[in-house]
């Protein structure tokens, strides 16, 4: 089995074996001896050296047979689920929770939540990284707002191929720094590896295909020169919301790593918070083909900030 990891900011200079032990769970002695025999790879090149401080952007793994990376399961992660069946889940994940285990993280995280409470997303199944049961797309940990969890093979396999297909609807609110000059707009701009800064990504013409449409729903002069809008996704790259606004120079509110201020109202935003919530998501069933499309209310962290924001969707879930 090979895991894949994108390389966060707290392991760069770390020691590769140490990196890769922390990224996959195995015992420091196996990561050194898998680094040894050539099957580490970072940036697609084989490492060299376990004693080399990593500061690759991607990191893959040729783990060995047997190795169990399924996360434990974990009663009191708090999560709200707005819809389930026998097929999937759609979560509302709270800012601040981690989707599922990353480098340092392997505790505590949503994956876990959800093995508590789905114990059949545990079993082997040979459509998704057992790292990663059911998960078809995630959200950042600073990020709130809907995603969808598979619970079978099937169920992820029809969900995968319509984000492929780009068939799922996904709909964001923001608060952007700045006063966007029109109402409407399309962003349309590659995005791929930042060539400065691997663990970033960045508008670059190596980069894939990335559009985000974007309808303005305020604007506000005090006491933050900011625009609340409402961003749809046409395609699904890394951090793409976040990369195009602050290409356009409207970073995210809140969004240290693109530049996004932080301080709405006197008030700071929580350690890691982005005003970005994920607030629809419309996807068709994957065993009856039904429609669904689910909302989620500003979280009211962010709704405190903004307590005269129009045109947000409602708190429930609509099929």
């Amino acid at each position: 089995m090979t895991a894949e990891f994108e390389v966060p900011a707290l392991l760069r200079g770390v020691r590769l074996d140490r990196a890769v032990s922390m990224l996959t769970g195995v015992p420091r002695s196996t990561a050194s001896a898998l680094v040894a025999a050539g099957r580490v790879r970072v940036d697609g090149a084989v490492a060299a050296s376990k004693s080399v401080p990593l500061e690759g952007s991607v990191v893959a793994v040729d783990l060995p047979e047997g190795v169990d990376r399924t996360p434990s399961a974990e009663e009191g992660v708090a999560f709200a689920v707005v819809y389930e069946d026998d097929q999937v889940v759609v979560v509302d994940k709270p800012a601040g929770l981690v989707v599922h285990p990353g480098a340092g993280r392997t505790t505590g995280t949503m994956v876990s939540g959800l093995l508590a409470r789905y114990p059949d997303l545990a079993r082997p199944s040979a459509a998704w990284d057992p790292a990663r049961p059911g998960i078809v797309h995630r959200l950042d940990r600073g990020t709130s707002g809907l995603l969808a969890v598979a619970r079978t093979d099937a169920a992820y396999a029809s969900l995968v191929a319509q984000l492929a297909e780009r068939s799922v609807s996904r709909r964001y609110v923001a608060l952007v720094a700045g006063s966007l000059a029109d109402d409407r707009g399309m962003v349309e701009a590659p995005i791929g590896r930042s060539a400065r800064t691997p663990t970033r990504m960045a508008v670059s013409a190596q980069g894939r295909e990335a559009r985000t449409g974007y309808a303005v729903l305020r604007r506000y002069a005090e006491p933050l020169v900011s625009t609340l809008v409402v961003l749809s996704l046409d395609t699904g790259r890394t951090h793409q919301i976040r990369v195009h606004m602050a290409a356009i120079g409207h970073p995210v509110v809140g969004d240290d790593r693109y530049g996004g201020p932080g301080r709405v109202g006197g008030s700071l935003l929580g350690p890691g918070r982005l005003f970005l919530h994920a607030a629809e998501l419309g996807f068709d069933h994957p065993a009856s083909g039904e429609r669904l499309v689910f909302t989620s209310a500003l979280p009211a962290d962010l709704a405190a900030l903004l307590p005269d924001a129009p045109g947000l969707p409602g708190a429930q879930a609509a099929r």
